[in-house]
């Protein structure tokens, strides 16, 4: 008996369609040995993708990432031989890594490692994760948009994984079916971050910070426990506008309350938040996702009225310099989207730099008000108007150097208070 053969697929009416692949290890398998490698991170990093890419019997690649710390690890132990990972943050690694060169630091802001890519960098290969099409054959990139419509343009290919979880954002970038050479349809959990419950510390510093924040003020907010915390102080307020490099579950806190501006295009390059949040988002037409040349623009920024960017730091010390990146002597992090926003606030009119900071930190609640930095200074004392801990608000606006250490040792942990001053007035002589 004869068996008739199974008719083909129609033709797409928005033109070829791309090569289907079975699973995200087939697509990975497509990668050839030594390709430039681009890999968005946060919400843009598919589940199971990098353990498609590293493993020792991997196929080796030069990576470029933008991999947040606490949200994609990188497992560079498991690294095939050869491999090398670029990235303007240093996830944890082993001591060392930095030095062979497996592991690139490019100690980059937003801004200044999007102008990077543009200026400086092509790919041979960049692997995105979009929404499934819509009706015109388009797929939104979702939650996550940071760097990669830069990479996109600067690859000589592109590799979809599409995800039926990843919900399509109304005011986010999206690319045809047809500028893919190769897709996976994956429906798989994306990336998430529940807050927890709001410490007293952080709970202390979230009422101070709100003095900061009246009606019609534009605010930058990182994710964290302070950053939940003031979202949720700050329901009585009317107009706000948010313009972030990441929101959360606190965006909806507010919509929710009648907070927002509701003619304001409230604008992130990432969503980083619950399931349900996710799912709230989907289609909104007030909320936009967009590129870190966007959203981290010095001459954006600087036309927001009244910005009020709020980020933290592992250290600041009494010149008023903060350290976000490195401790024990150990890169950790990076400066992110820190410098473009404290910059750009103290360009906006009525606009407000604050760091804000827990005094103390780890099991042995060492001081995180320090004499001098033991670290890389990631916000220079010219960058930052305001510190805030839970003990109080220094105002450095218009202060000497004297003055501000002063206001500075006056808002640390109480126990270092004493030795933070005998410590200062040791500098001070030699000033």
């Amino acid at each position: 008996m004869s068996m008739t053969p199974p008719m083909p697929p129609p033709p797409s009416p928005f033109g070829p369609r791309p090569k289907q692949m079975s699973s995200l290890a087939a697509l990975v398998a497509l990668l050839s040995p030594g390709e430039r490698v681009f890999l968005p991170g946060s919400t843009g990093e598919p589940q199971g993708l990098a353990d498609a890419l590293f493993h020792p019997a991997a196929t080796a690649l030069d990576v470029t990432a933008s991999y947040v710390p606490g949200v994609n690890p990188v497992p560079v132990a498991d690294f095939p031989a050869g491999t090398t990972y670029t990235s303007m943050f240093a996830q944890p690694t082993r001591a060392g890594d930095q030095a062979s060169g497996s592991v690139r630091h490019l100690p980059l802001s937003y801004n200044a490692f999007a102008r990077h890519m543009q200026q400086n960098l092509t790919f041979d290969t960049t692997i995105v994760h979009v929404a499934p099409p819509d009706s015109t054959g388009h797929c939104s990139l979702g939650l996550a948009v940071e760097f990669t419509a830069i990479a996109v343009a600067k690859s000589r290919r592109v590799l979809a994984v599409i995800n039926s979880q990843m919900p399509s954002v109304a005011d986010a970038p999206r690319l045809p079916l047809t500028a893919f050479d190769a897709v996976t349809e994956i429906n798989a959990p994306l990336s998430a971050y529940g807050v927890g419950t709001a410490s007293a510390e952080a709970t202390a510093i979230a009422r101070l910070l709100s003095q900061f924040v009246g009606d019609g003020a534009t605010l930058q907010i990182g994710i964290g426990k302070v950053p939940d915390a003031l979202m949720s102080g700050l329901t009585d307020r009317r107009g706000l506008k948010l313009f972030s490099g990441m929101l959360s579950d606190g965006a909806r806190l507010l919509a929710e309350s009648g907070s927002l501006d509701p003619l304001f295009k409230h604008t992130c390059c990432v969503q980083l938040g619950t399931r349900a949040y996710y799912d709230w988002l989907r289609e909104r037409p007030d909320f936009a996702v967009r590129g870190c040349d966007f959203t981290h623009a010095t001459a954006i920024l600087a036309t927001l009225p009244g910005l009020i960017a709020v980020n933290s730091a592992l250290s600041v010390d009494l010149f008023g310099q903060a350290n976000l990146e490195m401790l024990g002597g150990r890169m950790v992090s990076g400066c992110g989207g820190a410098p473009d926003f404290a910059r750009g606030a103290q360009l906006s009119a009525g606009g407000v730099s604050i760091i804000a900071l827990p005094a103390t930190a780890g099991r042995d609640a060492a001081t995180r008000i320090v004499p001098r930095l033991d670290g890389i200074c990631t916000l220079p004392r010219n960058d930052i108007d305001v510190v805030v801990t839970e003990h109080g608000i220094a105002d450095l606006r218009g202060r000497s150097v004297m003055e501000r250490a002063e206001r500075l040792i006056a808002i640390a942990a109480p126990q270092y208070r004493s030795d933070l001053a005998d410590r200062w007035r040791d500098v001070a002589k030699r000033l």
